[in-house]
């Protein structure tokens, strides 16, 4: 984008890394929020999302200079509702003399079926995010409803709220709300791995201001980072030597296991203090063996495998499940906020790989048998649309039903959630139940459905391609 003359209250497009432009209003940033170094920048608070980001003014153009143009060039849902509340909010701001009490319209509304849903953006009185026009914020403020957890926005510090399990929640703030507010550790991160989780999880990183150094298997992927701020590292070892805490994010076991101990690892950077995040979803055994390696070298070890997709991680919504070190799981608070929505602590290491497994375990299932109903309805002559439309009325209704049930719909499984990674999982799933002589007959009986589906070569492909096994 070509370098624009833009003030304090000008509407933009904001492009942001490698995110399509979105618009958002020029405002004053909170003053704990300092300023990028390096070229020059304008604090924008994006419509649609709430999200807040230094961006710097080569990547901000005029909103209505540009409408058409990125309206032409992005045709999504969530897209046009911000446009949509941008223009709401010229037509308030035209009658902000006669009555500034914003009724919530219908596209609002559409808006908070998001990720939005459950939250209220809500500035402290310490610490506001300052805005030149009273009537922007109260907008805002309009388009939210009440919230369903609670947190301290802008300087907030996370809430710890103990359940009678004796689990642990961090209960933290939407991160495409309030964590364009979070204050970054002031400590080095590393990341290993950049797959379909961890890039998003990176990106969101560097996006709240954090200094990460990254690897990946593959260096090519590493490009689009470096060029948003990131310092490259040459091998695992490196990376975890010059960070305070090294996050990793990796495929399986297998890959979890050669990331530490193989050649130029993350054991051989490991020293006295140094501190060591598996974020990779694996078995129990697994993650014991890597966490006691770790600590024999004088080493900090959690375990932080994460719930949720490819474009939940993107979202900073993931929820991330803890274990190991209580001291390095609130250590990593302000990385948590910016990849995640909520954060739990289940106490020793081992307790979120096995909870992770169930998790994914009870996901895997019920994709199995939407793919199942979905194909039986054909066969019998029934509408797929109208029984995806029936569910979508009940109690079953989520987003992951109508997500995966429009996947198939269409005939799209671009990958949100590897086929074969979700086979792995239950797997891994039901060699935990037989641990401990507990039956798991759905998990299994789904576990040959995905099995099927990669003999079809269905592996890549997202997990809702399993429907294709029941068509074959």
């Amino acid at each position: 984008m070509a370098t624009v003359s833009l003030r304090l209250g000008d509407l933009v497009w904001g492009k942001l890394g490698r995110y399509p432009p979105w618009p958002g209003k020029i405002v004053n940033p909170p003053k704990d929020l300092k300023k990028p170094r390096g070229k020059k920048c304008f604090f924008v608070k994006f419509f649609g999302t709430e999200d807040h980001a230094w961006i710097k003014v080569e990547q901000l153009k005029p909103y209505h200079a540009h409408k058409e143009e990125m309206i032409k060039i992005n045709k999504g849902k969530r897209f046009q509702q911000a446009v949509d509340a941008v223009e709401e909010f010229l037509r308030r701001a035209k009658g902000k003399d006669q009555d500034l009490t914003i009724p919530e319209s219908s596209t609002v509304k559409g808006m908070m079926a998001g990720p939005m849903a459950a939250f209220k953006w809500q500035p402290t009185v310490s610490e506001p995010v300052k805005d030149a026009d009273p009537h922007f914020h109260h907008f805002l403020l309009s388009q939210t409803e009440k919230p369903a957890v609670c947190y301290q926005a802008i300087t907030k510090k996370l809430k710890i709220c103990e359940e009678e399990t004796g689990s642990t929640s961090i209960q933290a703030a939407d991160s495409t709300a309030v964590n364009g507010s979070i204050t970054p550790t002031d400590k080095k991160i590393g990341f290993l791995g950049l797959g379909l989780m961890g890039s998003g999880i990176v990106s969101n990183l560097l996006k709240m201001g954090h200094t990460v150094t990254v690897w990946n298997r593959t260096a090519e992927k590493c490009d689009l980072f470096i060029q948003e701020g990131a310092r490259l590292g040459r091998t695992p070892a490196e990376v975890v030597s010059t960070c305070d805490i090294t996050f990793a994010c990796v495929s399986d076991p297998k890959a979890a296991k050669d990331l530490v101990l193989g050649p130029s690892g993350v054991l051989q950077g490991i020293r006295p203090g140094k501190c060591y995040v598996d974020m990779s979803t694996v078995d129990a055994d697994t993650v014991t063996e890597l966490a006691q390696v770790i600590v024999s070298r004088g080493g900090r070890f959690l375990e932080a495998p994460v719930s949720g997709n490819q474009q939940l991680s993107n979202d900073g919504m993931l929820v991330i499940l803890a274990a190991g070190d209580r001291g390095l799981y609130e250590d990593c608070s302000s990385c948590f906020q910016a990849m995640g929505k909520t954060s739990f602590f289940l106490g020793e290491v081992g307790n979120a790989a096995k909870m992770m497994l169930i998790v994914n375990m009870v996901q895997g299932s019920f994709m199995a048998t939407i793919a199942e109903g979905l194909t039986l309805a054909q066969v019998t002559g029934q509408s797929q649309q109208t029984l995806l439309d029936i569910l979508n009325q009940g109690q079953l209704a989520s987003i992951f039903l109508d997500q995966k049930c429009q996947n198939i719909l269409q005939g799209n499984f671009k990958p949100d959630f590897y086929l074969k990674y979700i086979q792995k999982d239950l797997r891994l799933a039901i060699a935990l139940g037989d641990a401990v002589n507990h039956p798991t007959p759905m998990a299994a009986a789904a576990n040959e459905v995905y099995k099927r589906a990669k003999a079809l070569d269905q592996s890549d492909n997202d997990m809702s391609a399993v429907y294709r096994a029941y068509i074959h």
